[in-house]
């Protein structure tokens, strides 16, 4: 059992898998940085200075005692996260996409340059086996 195990652990298939969820998870993280940082303050810029991710609908205000301090606290839905993590699966679907594409044109012009080279290429000289049998066909065709 464990040598089948082992068999199927190291199959290239579940070992290119297990990289791709790593450098998946990497550059998961590096969306978010980049959506966080750099593109969700420029949207708040321009819908004047609102962040999303403080954007929620306040179902129950927090209870506070009489010194301030939360007795219980409040129950919101932050739909301003989920437009972030919107913008952010747009931002790595839209990438994804261009990666794809430059992909499949790096394919089509090598096949397409693998189908000129193999016009260009003269068709190969008859080996004396297919040179000696079709003169042997020849004969019986002229009979």
């Amino acid at each position: 059992m464990f040598k089948e195990f082992k068999a199927f652990v190291m199959k290239g298939n579940v070992i290119d898998l297990a990289v791709a969820v790593v450098i998946g998870a990497a550059f998961g993280k590096i969306i978010t940085a980049i959506v966080d940082n750099l593109i969700m303050p420029v949207i708040g810029i321009l819908t004047a200075g609102v962040d999303f991710a403080d954007m929620k609908v306040v179902l129950q205000q927090a209870v506070l005692d009489g010194a301030g301090e939360v007795v219980t606290p409040e129950i919101a839905i932050g739909h301003g996260i989920l437009i972030n993590a919107i913008i952010q699966f747009l931002i790595i679907a839209f990438v994804i996409f261009i990666v794809v594409r430059f992909i499949n044109r790096a394919k089509d012009k090598a096949a397409a340059l693998s189908k000129k080279k193999e016009a260009e290429a003269p068709a190969p000289a008859p080996t004396d086996d297919v040179v000696l049998l079709t003169e042997i066909r020849d004969l019986l065709k002229n009979k």
